[in-house]
């Protein structure tokens, strides 16, 4: 016996207004899709089944190329409704097995969730999802006789007495794969909407001596579907809010839990303080006592223990070791690496760029391609001349060298360790350690010299 998964995804959302399927729209950084995946991965079934139609060469290659999801792929090529798409997916399906069905286009059930609807499905028990609604309009009613589940009726298809019903079906489904292959076998499309619907399966398995037993979210939103971008929108706050709350509970203070997005992972320590709109995508960690000022972009990266990054900067994959210092207005583009306690301040720029302990480039610069090593102090204005239009080379410069503002360092150059450089110099060539050097011109005042005026 084997537990295996059908998710039906093969939806056009026409109210999306997209030449996007619906199920490849992202939901914190990740599309709809691939939240059911993931979920449905810590459950460890036997195989995972998608079901695809509109677009489904584009779904199938986004799933494949961006995740390690191993997916079995089915095509509904009309859309004939629920239960006909569900037959396009019985491949593989043994009698024994256990079979859960959900949808691409629901993205925040919990793994617990499933697993409940699991543990109550056997030979004579089909699990069904419902919740109760204080507005059930648009949604399947779950009809009942003695308190029993007998069946779920569509909207469309409802009397006025059953419109009245406050317990909705959810869609996701629990059934044996002897049932479920029978039950498809029997439906009709004699509704409404002309269409095989998957809820009628359960009006069949109690004439046929089944039960259905229901089983109940811990929270409204996960059975929250997408069908709109404004639907989309608000399920994204609820799911930041969820990601907000399980970081406070995890030793994090923010300013606003409202006004932060996580679009990947968030890894913490404790005692961190995270301001206003601040978004982190990718994979990102961050050490014990560090500080996020507001309106920070924060991407692949791995902040350290004690570090401070001030408002409005942007990281993309850096690696910040302890008690570094950045910002405000700080970029800090791919292969940017800080040691200890080094600092990059206001409109700064780096890339692929190594700041050993101490260093600091805390003004209006430009460091590219570069390595500085201990106690280095690069003045305001400075920039390294890193592409020759063909090619990038790098700049060196070692233990406690001094660059004087508004310096050009041409590369490849090296400045020796303890050298200093004039400020407003052009450095082309290497500079020798504990060197003075510069470049300017001499200095020319010119007497009885008088100001243009205007005509």
């Amino acid at each position: 016996m084997s537990t295996r998964f059908i998710v039906l995804a093969a939806g056009k959302g026409t109210r999306m207004k997209s030449a996007m399927p619906k199920v490849l729209h992202p939901l914190a950084g990740k599309p709809l899709l691939t939240h059911v995946l993931d979920t449905l991965a810590a459950l460890d079934p036997a195989g995972v089944t998608v079901v695809v139609g509109h677009e489904a060469e584009q779904v199938k290659t986004t799933i494949d190329k961006d995740t390690d999801h191993s997916v079995q792929w089915a095509a509904q090529e009309q859309q004939l409704g629920t239960g006909h798409a569900v037959q396009q997916a019985l491949e593989g399906i043994a009698e024994d097995d256990t079979v859960l069905i959900t949808y691409g286009d629901v993205p925040l059930t919990r793994a617990s969730t499933y697993k409940a609807l699991l543990d109550v499905c056997d030979d004579q028990t089909i699990g069904l999802l419902t919740l109760m609604m204080d507005d059930p309009s648009g949604y399947g009613r779950i009809v009942r006789e003695g308190g029993a589940i007998v069946g779920v009726v569509e909207q469309k298809d409802a009397s006025p007495d059953q419109l009245t019903i406050t317990e909705v079906n959810a869609g996701v489904v629990s059934i044996k794969g002897r049932n479920l292959i029978s039950l498809l076998a029997d439906l009709d499309n004699n509704n409404a909407q002309g269409e095989y619907y998957l809820t009628d399966i359960h009006a069949q398995a109690v004439r046929q001596g089944l039960s259905v037993q229901a089983v109940h979210p811990e929270d409204a939103s996960e059975t929250d579907g997408v069908n709109s971008r404004v639907q989309l929108a608000a399920l994204e706050r609820v799911h930041q809010l969820y990601l907000a709350e399980q970081l406070m509970n995890s030793g994090v203070t923010l300013a606003d839990p409202a006004r932060i997005d996580i679009r990947g992972t968030l890894v913490t320590g404790t005692d961190i303080s995270i301001d206003i709109n601040c978004v982190f995508t990718g994979h990102c960690t961050l050490g014990n006592n560090v500080v996020i000022g507001p309106n920070c972009v924060i991407t692949d990266s791995h902040i350290e223990d004690n570090s401070i990054i001030h408002a409005n900067c942007v990281l993309e994959s850096a690696r910040l070791g302890q008690a570094t210092n950045v910002g405000p207005f700080a970029r800090l583009r791919p292969g940017t690496e800080l040691a200890k306690a080094a600092r990059i301040g206001n409109f700064v720029e780096t890339k692929n760029t190594q700041v050993g302990a101490g260093s600091k480039i805390n003004h209006l610069s430009y460091v590219g391609d570069s390595v500085l090593g201990e106690n280095v102090n690069v003045g305001a204005g400075t920039i390294t001349c890193n592409y020759d239009g063909a090619n990038k080379h790098q700049t060196v410069l070692e233990d406690n060298v001094h660059i004087g503002s508004n310096t050009a360092l041409v590369a490849p150059v090296k400045v020796g360790a303890g050298a200093t450089i004039g400020a407003g110099s052009t450095i082309s060539r290497d500079v020798p350690a504990k060197k003075l050097s510069l470049t300017r011109s001499k200095q020319t005042d010119i007497d009885n010299w008088t100001r243009p005026s205007k005509n």
